[in-house]
């Protein structure tokens, strides 16, 4: 999301997040935000981004440009590096220069091969309870690009990061589940249809009815869903061998 007009210094840049709602932006919006505003303030930053870490899984919701996606992703390839430590350890990380550090060998190197020679990432604290956690990275492309005053602009700016990601995947969540609970009561609904049709089609009970979709869904090995589905559309029984409680079709 654009930053326009851009903000004076960090102060200004805090109360335009203060200022902002929900009800306005997207939480992608508002973590887009955060990354195009952290990127904005912080002398020699390169592209910044927005790890989001749950139960051990991680990935980028929020980004200012392709550099920062392959430097985090290089990271969750190799299940280790400075985003990722701050995601686990809650410890600010500052990669002074990518060529000397010591530390994440078959990840440093290919960092400043794609000219990343620095970087900074501030642990985000989402919700301990359910294992998520993340991080406000910065890349820079020169060597020693965060000084005292860019770490404290980055820490600043995390708790909002880390708010706008846990709502992010609340709302995730709570989504998936309504997806899960429509999916169910649309199956339940084509069953009772299907059920319908049975006790119509055989004059059997409604525990009968079920039974029978349940061994045509064993024999055909498809979900009784699917067969209730065909059946309500078709007419057609798939894959149920005739028995006592449920008569061949004349």
């Amino acid at each position: 999301m654009a930053t326009d007009p851009q903000p004076a210094h960090a102060t200004e840049a805090l109360e335009r997040l203060g200022r902002l709602s929900l009800r306005q932006l997207s939480m992608e919006d508002l973590l887009q935000t955060v990354a195009d505003l952290t990127a904005t303030l912080l002398p020699g930053a390169a592209e910044t981004s927005v790890t989001l870490l749950v139960r051990g899984n991680a990935a980028t919701v929020a980004s200012t440009g392709q550099l920062a996606v392959h430097l985090d992703e290089t990271q969750y390839e190799r299940g280790h590096g400075p985003c990722l430590h701050a995601a686990r350890t809650g410890e600010l990380t500052v990669v002074a220069d990518t060529r000397t550090d010591g530390r994440w060998p078959d990840y440093l190197p290919r960092a400043a091969e794609h000219g990343c020679l620095s970087s900074l990432s501030a642990p985000l604290v989402v919700d301990e309870e359910e294992q998520i956690s993340g991080a406000l990275n910065v890349y820079a492309r020169r060597p020693d690009a965060f000084d005292e005053g860019s770490r404290a602009v980055a820490a600043r700016f995390a708790p909002y990061a880390a708010v706008a990601a846990g709502n992010l995947h609340v709302y995730q969540r709570a989504r998936g589940r309504a997806e899960h609970l429509r999916a169910a009561l649309e199956s339940r609904a084509v069953i009772e249809q299907a059920k319908g049709v049975l006790l119509e089609r055989y004059k059997l009970t409604p525990d009968q009815a079920f039974q029978f979709l349940a061994r045509a869904s064993m024999h055909t090995n498809r979900k009784v869903r699917d067969i209730a589905d065909h059946l309500v559309h078709t007419g057609e029984l798939l894959g149920a061998p005739p028995s006592p409680e449920a008569p061949a079709h004349p």
